[in-house]
């Protein structure tokens, strides 16, 4: 009568022996490990846990890792960064989740067919290219953040299906934030308070441009306006919200529901900003004062009075400029490489010391162009710009900088006029679906289409002199498309319920 349940006794003994056993290994070689990595290994055993539960965990961990790729690969050497292996263990973990679950939905979204048409148009140019591995490698780029809207939308679909759905935007918002506000944190320190540097980033005779983890000041520079614009949105509509509930006199603005927000968005957006300024980055200078004048003139929801804000920040500026408030250093800046700004052969400028950077950008750019000419239609393979640039080098310029430093000429000599179209096709969707979110959306939500909207801005200006499909910065793009892409779900969500309503 009792050998049944003896044998089922100690056939559960087994996965609780191997249970015992493994946490004594595991604590074993804790103790036996440096502090670094065994805190290290407990909190990514954690995170891998958690992601399996959950895989917004592992996207938000990714966020925050992605930019420590370009430190890890100088430190390291590896192929792939932290931030790359937890992303796509949190796509493989999205997917295992989905079809255990019988639910493995592809969401409609209006970026499915413009992104799907970009990166088959970009495949199509890879086979015949000088490096296949490196068109592959930046298609890569592309079909992660594709992926990304989809992971980003379905879990906020999910999140819907339990009342929570709302809240998805917000999570999102504050997942990319903290990263933007642990990337300022150390460009400040790198700056201010370091005290050394590599020689080439030092400015004003006793500082050191802010770089970040990302190794180079400039495209950390356009990261930072990724999170300033976002939070300037958002701190822009609360105080719109503060305001309008103030004169119907429905709060006080003691209370900590209303001072709260403001603070905590406000660091945000001091942080972010100071990490630019001190990333010394000219064209994410220029991309953020393209990103401000977009929340300028449509922060009001009557375009008249956000050109009477844009005229009116813009008059305060050159009045400042003119009167010695814009320190002479961030002015000189600014305006320094125009004197050398040419657009024809600088085969045969004279180069010096001062005029170096803006001459080496320039015959990148006539390399893209005579690239573009060879290869019209179809370029000379996705991603392939710094293999071919060989055969188009000019003579005192015969190292490649890996893109053109004009990401709209680097993209016409890769994948030709109609790649370059098909790109330039799916920004202008994506700007119109957030400019339609701006006249939907009310409230404090309004803010995150007006910070995306300055984000496109600022990226769109800050392309026009470098690339900054880098460092895992496309991780964080593909992140925003899924924002936006939940925002119009929830919007049309709303409008069909509405109407059904109405019908009914």
């Amino acid at each position: 009568m009792n050998a049944l349940p003896l044998r089922k006794w100690k056939f559960t003994l087994w996965p609780t022996g191997w249970f015992l056993a493994g946490a004594l290994l595991a604590g074993w070689l804790l103790a036996r490990l440096p502090l670094v990595w065994g805190a290290a290994l407990v909190g990514g055993t954690a995170v891998f846990v958690l992601t399996l539960i959950q895989p917004l965990v592992g996207l938000g961990v990714a966020l925050l890792l992605g930019p420590f790729g370009a430190l890890e690969s100088v430190l390291f050497g590896w192929g792939l960064d932290s931030g790359q292996l937890l992303l796509i263990f949190t796509l493989a973990a999205w997917l295992a989740r989905s079809l255990s679950r019988r639910r493995l939905i592809i969401p409609h979204t209006f970026l499915n067919v413009p992104l799907g048409l970009f990166l088959l148009l970009m495949a199509l140019t890879v086979p015949g290219a000088l490096s296949v591995t490196v068109g592959l490698r930046e298609l890569t780029k592309w079909l992660e953040m594709g992926l990304l809207v989809l992971l980003v939308v379905d879990l906020a679909q999910e999140m819907g299906e339990g009342g929570n759905g709302r809240y998805a935007p917000w999570l999102l918002a504050g997942m990319l934030l903290l990263s933007g506000v642990v990337q300022a944190v150390i460009g400040i320190w790198q700056f201010g308070l370091r005290g050394d540097g590599p020689e080439h980033f030092l400015v004003l005779g006793r500082f050191y441009r802010a770089a970040g983890t990302f190794e180079q000041p400039n495209p950390y520079g356009g990261f930072m306006n990724l999170s300033a614009l976002l939070a300037g949105g958002i701190l822009l509509a609360v105080l719109t919200v503060v305001w309008q509930e103030r004169r119907e006199s429905k709060i006080s603005l003691l209370a900590p529901q209303v001072w709260g927000p403001l603070v905590l968005i406000g660091a945000v957006v001091g942080l972010t900003g100071l990490g630019l300024v001190f990333s010394w980055s000219r064209g994410a200078w220029l991309g953020f004062a393209a990103g401000t004048a977009v929340l300028l003139f449509f922060w009001p929801r009557h375009r008249r009075w956000g050109m009477a804000l844009l005229l009116g920040g813009g008059l305060l500026f050159l009045a400042g400029w003119q009167l010695g408030l814009v320190p002479a250093s961030v002015t000189d800046r600014l305006v320094g490489f125009g004197q050398d700004l040419q657009f024809g052969d600088v085969r045969g400028a004279d180069i010096n010391d001062a005029n170096y950077a803006v001459l080496e950008r320039l015959a990148h750019w006539q390399a893209a162009l005579d690239m573009a000419r060879a290869h019209l239609w179809w370029g000379v393979g996705f991603g392939n710009y710094e293999p071919a640039y060989a055969a188009y080098a000019l003579i005192n310029w015969p190292d490649a900088l890996g893109h053109a430093h004009n990401y709209y000429l680097n993209l016409l000599a890769e994948v030709g006029v109609v790649g370059l179209l098909a790109y330039l096709g799916f920004w202008l969707i994506v700007v119109w679906q957030t400019w339609r979110l701006l006249g939907e959306l009310e409230g404090a939500a309004r803010g995150l289409a007006l910070g995306l909207l300055a984000a496109w801005a600022a990226l769109a200006v800050h392309h026009l002199v470098d690339k900054l499909y880098v460092n895992n910065i496309y991780v964080h793009l593909g992140v925003m498309f899924g924002l936006l892409a939940v925002l119009r779900w929830q919007v049309d969500g709303r409008a069909a319920k509405t109407k059904s309503d109405v019908e009914a």
